[in-house]
């Protein structure tokens, strides 16, 4: 398998696995915990690797603690170029079936995100932080430069979450429930969550 290249990628898997959409896109491996541990953690370092490329990716001190994982809108161009890379990446690690669930989720997720967001909104793809350093304020220290970035710049961003505990985490930085959906393959329901830019600190405003 590939080797790990974030420091946060450990503690990713043990937060994200039991996730139902992280549990169908390794369904391949889904009788063996260590080939669908190594397999997440394969597709948590790609995901890091593509926000360094086309978003944000942020640690804290301990680097290793957790990750936040942001895409930026992007010309067609690029968009299309880093479809392909993950395609064929996806294929290779999570096999037919995983690889398949991806884009049927995705596909069906992306629409309905489409149908409440802008197409120039940030996207929060993955925050995680390691289940035993969970409830010390991790998450929201890892969100709180780019929420700051895209405060600054007038983005709005948003996200897609599957547990009602993460939803009640994301309120309490501003982010609004836009819309609940149950995701066919999954069979579970997931929100879609919104952030406006707080007022009176885009660049410019003295402040």
């Amino acid at each position: 398998m590939h080797p790990t290249i974030d420091p946060a990628s450990n503690a990713a898997v043990a937060a994200l696995e039991s996730d139902p959409f992280y549990r169908c896109i390794t369904v391949e491996f889904a009788t063996d915990i260590a080939r669908r541990r190594a397999a997440l953690r394969a597709y948590l370092d790609y995901s890091s690797a593509e926000g360094m490329r086309i978003g944000r990716v942020v640690h804290l001190e301990e680097a290793h603690a957790g990750v936040a994982i942001w895409l930026l809108p992007q010309s067609q161009d690029i968009q299309e170029r880093e479809r392909a890379q993950k395609h064929a990446f996806l294929r290779e690690v999570l096999g037919v079936r995983g690889s398949a669930n991806y884009h049927s989720m995705v596909d069906y997720m992306s629409g309905h995100a489409r149908a409440v967001t802008r197409s120039d909104s940030w996207y929060l793809s993955i925050v995680a932080v390691a289940p035993q350093a969970q409830g010390r304020g991790l998450g929201a220290r890892l969100l709180a430069p780019t929420l700051a970035e895209a405060d600054a710049a007038g983005a709005v961003c948003y996200l897609e979450t599957f547990g009602r505990r993460t939803r009640r985490f994301y309120e309490r930085l501003s982010f609004l429930t836009c819309a609940e959906i149950t995701e066919p393959t999954t069979q579970a329901q997931y929100a879609v969550m919104t952030r406006l830019p707080s007022p009176g600190t885009r660049r410019g405003s003295g402040r």
